[in-house]
């Protein structure tokens, strides 16, 4: 648990839960209270939330390239397209990022 907020790739690895979480929780919570509902209050406060978290992870994911240095057009392009699909980042986890060494600060 210790590797998630010491190392770089565990950094990311945690933005990429937090960020796929909140996605889901947009997109199938907050929208259809919003528009089925009528009740805009959770995409109020969840959509710049989601924002945030999608940005420190699109800045994370190009930092984190910059400093492994991958390849673009092997790794972090599909590492930054998850962060469109839901359960994408999920997946880009299991599949990539737990795989890759981590750095020790």
């Amino acid at each position: 648990m210790k590797q998630f907020f010491t190392t770089t790739i565990g950094r990311l690895r945690l933005l990429a839960f937090l960020e796929g979480f909140s996605l889901l929780a947009l997109v199938f919570v907050a929208v259809p209270l919003k528009y089925y509902f009528d009740n805009p209050t959770m995409s109020k406060t969840l959509g710049p939330i989601h924002g945030a978290l999608f940005l420190l992870f699109v800045f994370n994911t190009l930092r984190l390239g910059v400093e492994q240095q991958w390849k673009f057009k092997e790794i972090t392009w599909k590492v930054l397209v998850a962060c469109f699909i839901p359960f994408g980042t999920f997946y880009i986890d299991y599949k990539i990022l737990r795989n890759i060494p981590t750095d020790e600060n």
